[in-house]
């Protein structure tokens, strides 16, 4: 069979960020944006790092696909899961046509904690990823745009922060996504005139200074339109889609497609 009669086949997989504390150098701790990555079993790409994903069954939804794949390969069931972009160039994966349907999780360091972490499922510090198959690196940059357009007009920071947060554990999401220092009186006035933020009137206990207070997100909270277009599309993308989904766990298994 030739190269033209060829079917493309077809892949779901996902790129998650989390925010997890780690050491600034100065004996402290910093909030760090990190992703998970899986480690090839076969060829193409044996042994290197690539994104959680799997091939498409074809009696499953793209978003059920996503869900399970996640959970076979890293345990995890994010509360927030978005359809991110479908990459297909014809030279993606070498020797077959693949195109791939690329998802978006968030989850929150007590998440993090309870993931699958062994030899072939790292955690990786999203500006010091090692050398990955594919064309997953591109698409990882893509994420973190699209990520960064979405902080500056909605809510989408919840889904890395627990139900209840201080102002500076939000402030920390932001600055490790944006990958800049916040001052933190403008970053509260901001954020506080957002009216995206509830006083739950009580304190985080056990600090050696004043206790400082304990935040939610009002759910009601209409997010404003975005301030500037969607970030451009990579040269590997085919079709974007933006639409959220709910979730689906899964079993085990820890090879990925392209």
């Amino acid at each position: 069979m030739s190269l033209h009669d060829a079917q493309a086949r077809l892949a779901v997989s996902t790129v998650i960020f989390a925010i997890s504390p780690e050491a600034d150098g100065d004996g402290g701790l910093r909030p760090s944006l990190r992703t998970p990555l899986v480690r090839r079993l076969r060829e193409p790409g044996l042994g290197r790092w690539a994104l959680p994903g799997g091939w498409l069954p074809v009696d499953e939804s793209l978003a059920g696909a996503a869900a399970r794949t996640l959970a076979e390969t890293t345990g995890l069931s994010p509360r927030y899961l978005e359809q991110l972009y479908t990459f297909g160039e014809p030279e993606r994966s070498p020797g077959e046509r693949v195109v791939s349907v690329v998802y978006w999780a968030l989850v929150h360091s007590d998440e993090v904690e309870r993931a699958v972490s062994d030899e072939n499922v790292r955690w990786f510090d999203e500006d010091d990823l090692p050398d990955l198959a594919f064309d997953h690196a591109a698409i990882i940059e893509y994420a973190l745009t699209r990520l960064r357009t979405k902080l500056e007009y909605s809510r989408i920071a919840h889904a890395l922060l627990p139900e209840r947060f201080t102002m500076a554990e939000l402030r920390g999401v932001h600055e490790a996504v944006l990958r800049r220092r916040l001052d933190p009186a403008n970053f509260r006035r901001t954020m506080e005139a957002t009216g995206t933020l509830v006083d739950t009137g009580e304190r985080l206990s056990g600090t050696r200074h004043r206790p400082p207070a304990l935040y939610r997100f009002d759910p009601a909270h209409s997010p404003a339109a975005p301030p500037s277009p969607a970030p451009a599309a990579p040269r590997h993308a085919a079709s974007a889609s933006a639409s959220a989904v709910p979730p689906r766990p899964g079993t085990d298994s820890k090879d990925t497609p392209e």
